[in-house]
């Protein structure tokens, strides 16, 4: 199951008192559901960026303290320091990492920006995705005339705030909320020590590129418009910044590029092109670096692409196509690249929280046998259907590499990739059930006065984890169903187990829906549930049915 996660990375006008920093990162860290990942203050500047992420209620609440915090520790009229700035939260950025589309994390920002006027009485403007008006997109336009010119600002009806209150707050100042795209610095290492040519190839892929010159060898003129302003060869790749320069600790030049916008250009994008443009001036690319933290799908998408230009089935977990991005874009050249430090998702997990799935097979089964009421029967059937999707990509695999078939490795990859993702989820749902029960143990010892309803929502979240469950393992069995049918012949009784394990997850998970619902209060919820149920339960028997006489048929 993709984690819903927003990232928040506000700028607060304050480098030089670190007791002042330490206090608004308190303020964050104590909303639970967050994860601080980076405080970064700057004296020259006095200005610190904090990096923080977790799904979007607790981030909004923690953006919300922060602004506070700030409100009341920081004093605008005494501030100086070289970057631009109108607030004392100057800016407070959200950024969809994952299970989070662009347009809801523009909404969640609007959000912020109501609750920071409404909670703390802090006014701003909203910018980016998040922009009310199509001029107040642009960050520095919004920003323009900085904390001196807010006065004047506030007092044109053209600049009334977004949100909060309208007047010119001299303490504050105002705050800009807004939704981006995740920004990737990344820097490729070449083997060569020169800035210049360095820089010559980040002119070739970035997308501003070059002035241009008169081919005259002698003269180099730049090339003038009508109107005398320079013209400009773009380069080969949108949505890149990019200079050369020589870091001395390494010896080495490096093309330092911005990915602005990842989905446009990703990394691996980036990497090639680089790659490509160094050949062509006599150069090799040696690795790069990424600076800071990725989403996972940053290194996923990088993997993919390496196993696609070998022609090989995408369909490997996760952790392996991270492995492949790091080889194949040289990420531990110039440092060890620990993805459990530097892939968010991955960061970010509570581990004073033992998993399920992190245990040995024994270790799960020994657990399963105890005296604890959990894991149970939820978080088998998520095991049971983890198993018969993998075996169902594990055909697809062997399928993509068969001997013979190399002109079908696209099709049997689509199906390994399928096959993947859902015994991926069924694994996360192993502990999502778990949970989902402790979460019923703990709203019984709610206060009195809360309790009906903490016991409702958790038994929603207890009937919607095993729900879960048979989506995704009913989406397995036509994993197996396919290989049972076009798989290679040597693995058709392994695509039989699969969808033997497949139907039992689903029949295991309806189980666990219904003794749940029983204690539903919502009877039309209830019903809803139950018939969700009867529907999954009838498919995947009729799946199960079509593997087996595949299967037969074959054997």
């Amino acid at each position: 199951m993709t984690p819903r996660l927003i990232e928040c990375v506000p700028n607060f006008s304050e480098g030089r008192d670190l007791a002042v920093i330490k206090e608004i990162t308190a303020a964050i860290e104590s909303v639970e559901g967050v994860t601080l990942l980076d405080v970064d203050p700057g004296k020259a500047t006095n200005r610190t960026v904090v990096t923080f992420v977790g799904a979007p209620e607790p981030v909004i609440e923690a953006a919300v303290l922060a602004g506070q915090r700030a409100k009341a520790l920081i004093d605008m009229r005494q501030h100086h320091g070289e970057h631009p700035r109108f607030g004392a939260m100057d800016v407070c950025p959200l950024v969809p990492i994952s299970g989070v589309s662009m347009e809801e994390a523009a909404e969640y920002a609007r959000e912020l920006g109501r609750r920071l006027g409404a909670e703390a009485g802090i006014s701003g403007y909203f910018y980016e995705a998040a922009a009310m008006r199509p001029e107040r997109r642009n960050l520095a336009h919004v920003r323009a005339g900085e904390y001196e010119g807010l006065a004047t600002k506030l007092a044109d009806p053209a600049w009334a705030p977004d949100f909060g209150p309208a007047e010119f707050d001299p303490g504050y100042g105002v705050t800009a909320v807004g939704a981006r795209k995740f920004l990737i610095a990344y820097n490729v290492n070449l083997n060569t020590t020169s800035t210049r040519r360095a820089n010559a190839i980040a002119f070739d892929v970035r997308e501003k590129g070059r002035v241009k010159r008169e081919p005259d060898p002698i003269t180099g003129k730049v090339v003038r418009d009508a109107q005398g302003n320079e013209v400009w060869t773009p380069g080969t790749l949108k949505a890149v910044k990019a200079i050369g320069w020589f870091i001395e600790e390494y010896g080495v030049a490096q093309i330092s590029i911005n990915l602005t916008d990842i989905d446009v250009t990703p990394v691996h994008v980036a990497f090639d092109e680089c790659v490509k443009k160094a050949a062509e001036r006599g150069i090799r690319v040696t690795g790069s670096e990424i600076v800071g933290m990725v989403p996972l799908r940053v290194l996923v998408e990088a993997g993919e692409h390496y196993l696609r230009q070998q022609g090989r089935s995408l369909g490997v977990p996760h952790a392996e196509l991270v492995k492949i991005a790091i080889k194949s874009l040289g990420l531990a050249e110039l440092s060890p690249f620990d993805p459990e430090k530097r892939v968010i998702e991955y960061a970010i997990r509570d581990r004073s929280k033992r998993r399920l799935i992190d245990q040995t097979l024994i270790g799960f089964t020994h657990e399963t046998a105890s005296e604890s009421p959990a894991p149970g029967g939820g978080s088998v059937a998520a095991a049971v259907g983890a198993f018969g999707a993998a075996l169902g990509a594990m055909v697809a695999n062997l399928s993509s590499h068969k001997p013979g078939w190399d002109a079908r490795w696209e099709e049997f990859s689509s199906w390994a990739v399928q096959g993947r993702d859902r015994h991926e989820a069924l694994l996360a749902l192993v502990d999502e059930d778990t949970a989902a029960f402790q979460g019923i143990m703990e709203a019984w010892r709610a206060p009195a006065d809360e309790r009906a309803a903490r016991i409702e929502a958790a038994t929603v979240r207890a009937i919607e984890a095993p729900l879960a469950v048979m989506r995704e393992a009913l989406a397995a069995l036509d994993v197996c169903r396919a290989m049972a049918d076009i798989g290679m012949e040597a693995s058709t009784s392994d695509a039989a187990v699969g969808a033997l394990c497949a139907r039992t997850a689903v029949r295991g998970a309806g189980f666990n829906v219904r003794i749940n619902a029983k204690g539903l209060t919502d009877e039309v919820r209830k019903a809803e549930f139950l018939a969700e149920v009867e529907r999954l339960e009838r498919e995947a028997e009729q799946r199960e049915t079509e593997v087996l006489a595949l299967v037969q048929r074959r054997l």
